[in-house]
């Protein structure tokens, strides 16, 4: 844990909010990063101000050349919890909107089938290891497995720790998510099984290792190595791109969720009856982020006739059962 110094008149404030949210169990490590990228913007730009107002707010949420939307909104995040933190305290602070910038037009993931899954984890589980890197071809074919059978986001893989991982109970904790939101995440009798023999594999060279997916030096993978290292594999699958958006590795989550919803309207489900649960279970903050993969089923199983969704079945835990 890296020992940050806040030097702003707003130091003391911002100490204490992060040893709050750490006494509740938050690793709140984003956040910390954000919040001393904030403490030097005040100290730089706003060095006599001692109440957060509105013209530091907006001077703070004035969007970056180089950031996307969600970039921003994450940056903005724990600058808003500081404001209804000085609230709280009763000092007045300005909370920057929530909608100061527009959505983001949402990219059109690309829906894997049943062959094209098929495929690229035979890929996948040919890889060998290498001199440097002896777990190589234990952590990247469960890697992928993993993002895709629980609906992970990348990031969240790459992030769990070992003691996050329950392979007494089948399930995971994921902590501090998008959104600063905290989950449990069951997993399939398959999946719980792949997890174990991975650990027992992975113990026998990396004993005591504090990540579950460690790099060769025990460090967390950077998403840029998560993203490369899809790319280098799908190419391997030697499948022709169709449509404009290729496949990423964030489309393995979205994969999940279109599966998910198919097998609960095969099996005669009220679909709109599971979203909330299916919602909580994938951390979305908005119920309205995963009805948005109703309104995508529809055009994208035109193209998947031949999609054999009962080979997946029993990879995909029942939420909300």
């Amino acid at each position: 844990m890296v020992n940050r110094v806040y030097s702003s008149n707003f130091s003391t404030y911002i100490e204490a909010l992060i040893q709050q949210k750490r006494a509740l169990g938050y690793p709140y490590e984003e956040s910390e990063r954000i919040l001393t990228d904030f403490d030097r913007f005040c100290l730089n730009q706003f060095p006599t101000e001692h109440t957060l107002t509105k013209e530091l707010g907006l001077a703070w949420a004035v969007r970056r050349a180089t950031e996307g939307v969600s970039t921003f909104r994450n940056r903005m995040m724990p600058v808003r919890e500081l404001a209804r933190h000085l609230n709280r305290l009763g000092s007045e602070a300005y909370l920057i909107p929530v909608d100061l910038t527009p959505k983001a037009a949402r990219y059109v993931p690309h829906i894997y089938t049943t062959e094209e899954l098929r495929i690229f984890f035979d890929v996948l589980d040919r890889i060998s290891p290498k001199k440097n890197f002896p777990i190589r071809h234990f952590v990247i074919p469960t890697f992928f497995r993993l993002i895709y059978c629980c609906g992970l986001r990348p990031i969240e893989a790459r992030k769990l720790r070992v003691e996050n991982v329950d392979l007494m109970n089948g399930h995971l904790t994921i902590l501090e998510s998008k959104g600063h939101k905290d989950r449990i995440v069951p997993l399939a009798e398959e999946v719980l099984a792949l997890c174990r023999r991975y650990h027992m594999a992975v113990c026998r060279i990396m004993p005591g290792r504090e990540l579950f997916f460690p790099d060769s030096k025990g460090k967390q993978y950077t998403k840029e190595w998560a993203e490369k290292t899809f790319r280098v594999q799908w190419a391997k699958t030697g499948i022709a791109q169709s449509g404009a958006n290729p496949p990423r590795i964030y489309d393995l989550r979205h994969s999940f969720v279109t599966h998910r919803l198919y097998l609960w309207m095969k099996d005669g489900k009220d679909v709109t009856a599971y979203l909330p649960y299916l919602s909580a279970y994938l951390g979305h903050a908005q119920l309205s982020d995963t009805a948005y993969y109703i309104h995508l089923v529809p055009g994208i199983f035109e193209g998947m006739a031949g999609f054999d969704f009962s080979s997946r079945e029993s990879l995909l835990p029942e939420v909300g059962r």
